[in-house]
């Protein structure tokens, strides 16, 4: 984003936290918490503003937004601040409360059964009960759009092969070329650990934020990016059974409680795999630069995937 259009965006987000005419006095600094193309993040005290994608569907932005403000969620997703809704620069602006997220610098304090436990809430709600109709939940369009993005970005051929065949061995669905197999639940559609933050209102407890790919899905590509860390060697085994064992212990509809959750994880973990390591192909790709260790292992993993198709449910093979 322009340095011009991100100074517009902290003045929107300045006047939010203190009205159109008052004199902003408070000693808050505004800060740039996020600057890229499908979501510019500024905050000003305990307000944040977030200019989306130009191209997002106000219809359906405006329907997460309700679900997210909607009581049977308050303890799962950080609700939207009541503010009018506006454009900045041709792109939806909205506003949110200020939550304090996780250390990025300490990985080992992350909460993973309260992120089990918060996804599993998540799923159970039910839907009928909701402002509607809601979207579908946006996860394996992102994917198709890392793919894309690697491809636009021209890596070297070994390289981008690697990507490619991992990609093509998936099923339809998990391509976005076709419905998600199963029962649809509410999901988040992006969840990492950047989405967590605590928020006084919410008594201290860990919320999800971040809705632009909230909708109807698959509830298991939720928990998809924790399976493909693990799956690549990027997440202890211990702190995976915790994440799981949480999930599970909240009655989560993703995986079943009793038997084995790897048949129903293993090709949105797959995705997940093949959407990292084609982000992480681009960025190197556009920097001139080589694959970093993690990078590197997630371009394995993708090898490794490609060599051996995944073993898929009759209802995940369409």
């Amino acid at each position: 984003m322009s340095t011009s259009v991100t100074r517009a965006l902290t003045a929107t987000a300045r006047t939010a936290a203190h009205g159109p005419y008052a004199e902003c006095a408070c000693p808050a600094r505004p800060t740039v918490l996020a600057d890229r193309d499908d979501g510019t993040v500024v905050r000003h005290g305990a307000t944040v503003a977030k200019a989306h994608a130009r191209d997002a569907d106000r219809p359906r932005l405006a329907t997460r937004l309700a679900v997210a403000a909607h009581p049977a969620l308050s303890d799962v997703l950080l609700a939207p601040l009541n503010l009018p809704a506006t454009e900045l620069d041709g792109r939806p602006v909205t506003f949110w409360p200020y939550g304090t997220p996780l250390d990025p610098d300490a990985p080992q304090s992350a909460p993973w059964e309260e992120v089990g436990a918060l996804l599993a809430r998540l799923h159970a709600t039910p839907v009928e009960a909701l402002p509607g109709p809601l979207p579908a939940m946006r996860g394996p369009h992102k994917a198709a759009l890392a793919v894309s993005r690697m491809r636009r970005a021209r890596p070297p051929e070994p390289v981008a092969a690697v990507v490619e065949r991992a990609w093509s061995a998936l099923p339809p669905w998990a391509r976005a070329e076709s419905a998600p197999p199963g029962p649809a639940h509410l999901c988040h559609g992006d969840l990492h650990l950047g989405q967590l933050v605590r928020h006084p209102g919410a008594h201290g407890r860990w919320l999800l934020i971040d809705v632009d790919d909230l909708g109807l899905g698959n509830p298991a590509w939720d928990l998809a990016r924790p399976a493909a860390w693990f799956a690549a060697g990027l997440l202890a085994p211990e702190e995976w059974l915790r994440f799981i064992g949480a999930y599970a212990a909240a009655a989560g509809p993703a995986v079943p409680s009793e038997t084995d959750p790897w048949p129903v994880l293993d090709v949105p973990a797959r995705a997940l795999t093949v959407q990292t390591a084609a982000l992480a192909v681009a960025k190197a790709t556009v920097a001139r630069r080589d694959l970093d260790e993690i990078e590197l292992a997630l371009l394995d993993a993708c090898d490794r995937m490609a060599a051996v198709p995944p073993e898929l449910p009759a209802e995940a093979a369409k």
